[in-house]
């Protein structure tokens, strides 16, 4: 309870003094990262916040909402951003498959420092939804992003007209899974390249990534892998 407390001091410090609304999605936006949606309790959050358990019920109704709501507000400017590079891209005429997935991946590892996109809390918050099997974190998820990546599905698809959709769909879930480990920046492969190799430094990262993703996409499709079925031990 003590980072709760300290946390709560500094919200009291804060210049201006926050309003009550917004010093409960603070507090749960660190809470939510640190310790995963399921985990954290409405008795913490308002603690964390510095109110009373009335002041959460009528602000939000329900700590799902909360989440919901610290989510649109800062998903949305990314969602924005990656739909407003994307038009920059020409995408009658045999667009850049790079551009595209530089329009999708920069919004994104760029949140930690945009204070736009929530900066670090968000990041990790983000990162941690995006691993948990909660149908909670789908719906959110879901609703902040699923349209635009739609649209950046579509213009992959002009990119690649050779490739089978199905292909297509698996890759890009691919890429998601590379986005979200480098998003979440764990510190491992600093420890392993002695600090070579650092996924916080945003250009290097993009450097990296996109020529990596880029011949995952353009790669020839396998012929369908088949399914034997397992032997049942004896």
């Amino acid at each position: 309870m003590a980072r709760v407390s300290a946390f709560a001091k500094s919200l009291d410090d804060a210049p201006g003094k926050l309003s009550v609304r917004q010093r409960l999605m603070d507090a749960s936006e660190q809470l939510f990262a640190e310790h995963g949606w399921n985990a954290v309790s409405i008795r913490t959050i308002v603690t964390a916040a510095g109110v009373n358990l009335a002041a959460l019920h009528y602000y939000f109704g329900s700590k799902e909402q909360l989440l919901s709501e610290i989510f649109t507000a800062r998903a949305k400017p990314i969602a924005e951003e990656r739909v407003r590079l994307l038009s920059e891209i020409d995408l009658d005429n045999a667009p850049s498959l790079e551009r595209i997935l530089e329009a999708f991946l920069r919004p994104a590892l760029t949140i930690g420092s945009d204070e736009r996109f929530g900066g670090r809390a968000f990041v990790k918050l983000r990162a941690r939804l995006a691993t948990e099997p909660e149908q909670v974190s789908r719906r959110i998820l879901s609703s902040a992003f699923d349209e635009s990546s739609r649209e950046f599905l579509e213009a992959l698809a002009r990119a690649l007209p050779d490739l089978p959709r199905e292909d297509l769909e698996w890759r890009f879930h691919f890429m998601l899974g590379t986005m979200f480990y480098t998003m979440a920046d764990a510190g491992r492969i600093q420890s392993l390249t002695g600090g070579r190799c650092d996924p916080g430094r945003v250009e290097d990262a993009l450097a990296h990534i996109i020529p990596f993703l880029a011949a995952g996409f353009r790669s020839k499709p396998d012929s369908k892998p088949t399914t034997t079925a397992r032997r049942r031990p004896r």
